[in-house]
């Protein structure tokens, strides 16, 4: 009951998040109405470094205690991260179109980017091919710690590199100044966002603990 009612919060504000990005925010005057798509694109990157960040704490919490939960925990979290993380990659290169003339480009931020989203990918595609529990969970929880190293990169690689993409929204030195119906917009779709994540975590643990029960 109390995950169907998360997952309905979500819905609701996912709704109230993109309405206001897409009808009632201001129209960004340099890029116009493909700055837009930054309500969708900043939220996403955010809630895979939350992702990640339980995928590391699931990670070391097995190492250190061998407890099944843990790795449940970290592998609940990567599968909405790779998700999260593909739908960063999928905007970015929207909204790069218009304003670099190009889809894709080499850029410090999209190529680490890409390898944080290939990392998490392999980490799901290792947890499958390996059948013994506790060595997944311990291969996996090396992949999932040392992916985590790769966070930093991402968000600090404008300003540790000189990078075609623009400096961070948020959360980082030399953020651009935005209105301030600009940073409610955005932290609304951001909640909305963290909800939506919380919910997939929520039913995702559901279902691995059918499946261990199953497996046992």
């Amino acid at each position: 009951m109390a995950a169907r009612a998360l997952g309905w919060l979500a819905v609701l504000a996912l709704i109230a998040g993109l309405g206001a990005a897409f009808g009632w925010a201001p129209r960004e005057a340099a890029q116009g109405n493909v700055q837009r798509i930054m309500y969708l694109h900043v939220p996403s990157v955010l809630t895979a470094y939350l992702a990640f960040l339980l995928v590391f704490v699931g990670s070391v919490g097995y190492l250190l205690t061998r407890r099944p939960g843990w790795d449940r925990l970290a592998l609940s979290a990567a599968e909405p991260g790779v998700l999260f993380t593909g739908i960063t990659i999928a905007s970015g290169s929207i909204w790069g179109k218009p304003t670099w003339g190009t889809w894709w480009t080499w850029d410090a931020r999209l190529t680490s980017t890409a390898v944080l989203f290939l990392v998490y990918v392999g980490y799901l595609l290792l947890r499958g091919m390996v059948d013994e529990p506790d060595r997944r969970a311990r291969a996996a929880a090396v992949v999932g710690i040392l992916g985590a190293a790769n966070i930093p990169i991402v968000h600090f690689s404008v300003t540790w590199w000189r990078a075609l993409h623009q400096p961070a929204a948020i959360l980082g030195p030399g953020s651009a100044p935005m209105p301030l119906w600009m940073k409610v917009v955005l932290a609304l779709n951001w909640l909305a966002f963290t909800l939506l994540f919380a919910y997939f975590l929520t039913r995702r643990i559901e279902i691995a603990r059918i499946e261990e029960s199953h497996a046992g």
